[in-house]
């Protein structure tokens, strides 16, 4: 029996051994997806969080990151800047050394708060944040971290955008702003007045309205304020179901002005438009897919053909870019060396070259103003939520266009 087994022992112990460096090197990237998955947003998040997953797929398959895969799990915050920090002591604590999160500035200056006493706290054990959509600027000016990276354009790079092309047309004239009460919100109203100002001193500003952040049900008031001023434009900063239901109101009331939003494109605005919305409805952000050579269609259809959903976070296609090559030019999974490595980084994406500006974290990359209109099959050729509509692009900005300045005095590691 003791020689019987003993001579079981040898060819076990070699084929461990051998295997050791195949996977020595190859590790999970274990990936926090921490936001809203139930609740009032949480067909943003849960359509997000299959983007996310869904681009994990094609890195793993295409070997971006080299030997090493992308694991990415959702964590619900419901919305809560406190049960974000709940659940981002929970990954931690189950592992995780990547956060993603997107839905709500507040919630993302909870995280870096949160994660930069972690890291102080823990050395050998960092974590490493990627923002793919709260776009409060005070995250890469007053509330910069190194461990933080915002692969989306910041509120003031869109209203930037945004402001550059309405000042172009005459027809502008009075101009409503109406927003979420919580720190995107008061931003986003903030540079509307700043920049037209400076761009186009003749518009008048008509309304400046704040509400609750997904709590109002009926925005009928809103926009009765809205057509009481006489605005021919409104701005608007709301997502997910607070801009869903603000269109919707707009359209049962009749109302004529156009539209310029930021999330325009996201789960359930579309369907909330539908016809009534075309041609007057219009979105700042950095990717369309009817585009000029419609770059990206292969993902939208691929996308369509596995969710029979629509495809439109491009963030998840830049930021596990971006995540993938830093891990392959380091031959590393530590998060330190990750960080350094993306300073500066520039890939190509879907939109073009961008860039991770070094200084605050904040990616440069070109944007598009597009308008909600009728497919064509020419140069709208896909469209949203099965509706037959769809983003005509209006035109696409350089990244200098929208570039802005940073007050971030970052602190770095030794």
């Amino acid at each position: 029996m003791a020689t019987h087994f003993k001579s079981l022992i040898f060819p076990v112990s070699l084929a461990a051994a051998l295997a050791i460096p195949a996977t020595a090197s190859a590790d999970v990237v274990k990936m926090a997806f921490i936001d809203p998955l139930s609740g009032a947003f949480a067909p943003v998040g849960q359509g997000i969080l299959k983007s996310w997953q869904f681009i994990a797929e094609k890195a793993n398959a295409e070997k971006w990151a080299g030997p090493n895969t992308f694991e990415i799990v959702g964590f619900d915050n419901k919305g809560s800047p406190q049960e974000s920090l709940s659940q981002l002591k929970s990954a931690i604590d189950q592992g995780y050394r990547y956060i993603i999160q997107g839905n709500g500035s507040g919630v993302a200056l909870a995280l870096v708060d949160a994660i930069n006493k972690h890291n102080e706290r823990n050395p050998g054990k960092e974590v490493l944040f990627l923002n793919y959509a709260a776009v409060d600027p005070d995250l890469t000016n007053s509330k910069c971290s190194f461990w933080h990276f915002r692969i989306d354009a910041n509120s003031d790079m869109k209203m930037e955008a945004m402001t550059s092309y309405m000042a172009k047309d005459p027809n502008i004239k009075k101009v409503y702003i109406i927003g979420q009460n919580y720190s995107f919100g008061h931003q986003v109203t903030r540079a509307a007045k700043e920049y037209l100002k400076r761009k186009r001193p003749d518009i008048q500003i008509v309304g400046d309205d704040l509400h609750p952040i997904g709590q109002v049900k009926d925005f009928s008031p809103y926009v009765a304020k809205i057509k009481a001023s006489g605005a021919d434009t409104v701005i608007t900063g709301n997502w997910g179901a607070d801009l869903a239901l603000l269109i919707k109101a707009a359209k049962e009331a009749d109302l004529k002005t156009n539209f310029y939003t930021y999330y325009a494109s996201t789960t359930g605005v579309p369907t909330a438009m539908g016809a009534a919305g075309a041609e007057r409805v219009k979105y700042t952000g950095y990717w369309n897919v009817n585009n000029e050579k419609f770059v990206g269609k292969d993902l939208v259809e691929a996308y369509k053909k596995k969710y029979n959903d629509d495809y439109y976070v491009m963030a998840t296609y830049t930021g596990l870019l971006m995540l993938g090559k830093a891990i392959k030019e380091t031959k590393s999974t530590d998060p330190v060396k990750v960080a350094f490595a993306l300073e500066g980084m520039k890939v190509q994406s879907l939109n073009g070259e961008v860039e991770m500006r070094k200084t605050d974290h904040q990616l440069q990359q070109p944007l598009y103003i597009a308008t909600w209109t009728k497919v064509n099959g020419k140069d709208v050729k896909y469209d949203q939520e099965n509706t037959g509509y769809g983003w005509k692009t209006d035109v696409k900005l350089d990244s200098y266009v929208a570039t802005q300045p940073t007050s971030c005095q970052m602190k770095r590691p030794s």
